[in-house]
């Protein structure tokens, strides 16, 4: 028996929607791409031509109210993530919309509960992608006592130099992205998925670049963090420490390390590879997974497969968003206050 096409509208088509979103719909049997509403009429049109979309609309609203479409794809930047989904809510459309979920904590909390409003519509974030192939491995060893408890935590990411003459890039102009902090949100995302949330967080953040140039050449100035240090009390029990950084030059490499009572996992955060050792060894040996084991993205699928009933979305669901958006606001709210901010907020 066929499956009832689905018909699917996007709001903002950026680069991840281009690369993986489009494709991995069209891939999906009985679903139709109908229509496009990017930042302008031109590159509406380039997206529209380069994959067969057949309406370009001039007003995103225009194309969220339309009545030849079933779900929403957002693809814009974090500012228009509340008040797309709202919309399609309201339209009564499925939401998939990008990362990060939203500017704050507020409109996070007012999209779940827009979506609480009406549960036979599916509302589903994109996840962060980057540990899919290790999560279910790093679960299970944690479930199956590898760790014994978890004491520690400790997870670097960083960039190397500072680079003065880059140009202003989205992620660093507030009124664009919120409260959200280079990569500090995905990486806090895949964590929750192996410890589950913090309960609280002491944070330092700098702006070491003050301005930077747009691409009409005006200076833009800067007010969100290129560094930061977080302490954090997580419920499960142990304190992590996380450092993200886009001006350490020469640094030792990104990874992760989980210390436990009685194990020691390290994630390789440039090639995803997983070592692990126990109490006598005398060193980490490399975790080799197998491919059965391995996740991957499959994001469009779940999306679709959700709306069809065949399964419920695991990743990211609003309820994970509305945690990473609390903690992303009380690192911003420790960096002010100089505090300890307790979680959820």
């Amino acid at each position: 028996m066929a499956e009832e096409t689905i018909r699917i509208g996007f709001v903002g088509a950026g680069a991840n929607t281009r690369d993986r979103h489009i494709p991995g719909f069209q891939a999906i049997e009985g679903v139709e791409l109908v229509s496009v509403s990017n930042r302008s009429a031109e590159s509406s049109q380039r997206v529209a031509d380069q994959f067969g979309i057949p309406t370009v609309y001039d007003n995103w609203v225009d194309l969220v109210e339309a009545d030849d479409t079933d779900a929403i794809c957002i693809g814009t930047w974090p500012y228009m993530h509340c008040i797309a989904t709202l919309a399609a809510i309201e339209s009564g459309k499925h939401v998939l919309t990008e990362a990060r979920m939203a500017m704050n904590s507020a409109e996070a909390r007012t999209m779940l509960e827009a979506s609480l409003m009406d549960p036979d519509l599916i509302t589903q974030i994109v996840p962060a992608p980057h540990t899919l192939e290790v999560d279910s491995t790093i679960r299970e060893m944690i479930a199956n006592g590898y760790l014994g408890d978890i004491l520690s935590i400790d997870l670097v990411s960083q960039g190397g130099f500072i680079d003065y003459d880059a140009p202003m890039h989205w992620r660093n102009d507030r009124d664009l992205s919120g409260f959200n902090m280079m990569h500090m949100g995905i990486w806090y995302e895949a964590m929750m998925r192996w410890v589950g949330p913090a309960a609280g967080v002491m944070a330092l953040t700098k702006v070491n670049v003050k301005s930077r140039k747009d691409e009409a050449g005006e200076t833009c100035f800067i007010t969100v963090p290129d560094h930061l240090e977080i302490v954090c009390e997580m419920e499960s029990g142990p304190i992590a420490h996380i450092r993200i950084s886009q001006v350490t030059g020469l640094p030792p490499a990104d990874a992760v390390w989980l210390f436990g009572t009685e194990g020691t996992l390290k994630l390789d955060s440039a090639t995803m590879t997983l070592y692990g050792g126990r109490r006598g060894d005398d060193k980490l040996s490399k975790i080799d997974i197998p491919a059965a084991k391995r996740g991957g993205w499959r994001v469009e699928e779940e999306f679709i497969s959700a709306i069809r009933g065949d399964e419920k979305v695991t990743h990211t669901r609003f309820e994970d968003g509305v945690r990473y958006m609390e903690f992303t606001e009380a690192v911003a709210r420790s960096a002010q206050s100089r505090k300890m901010v307790r979680l959820p907020l």
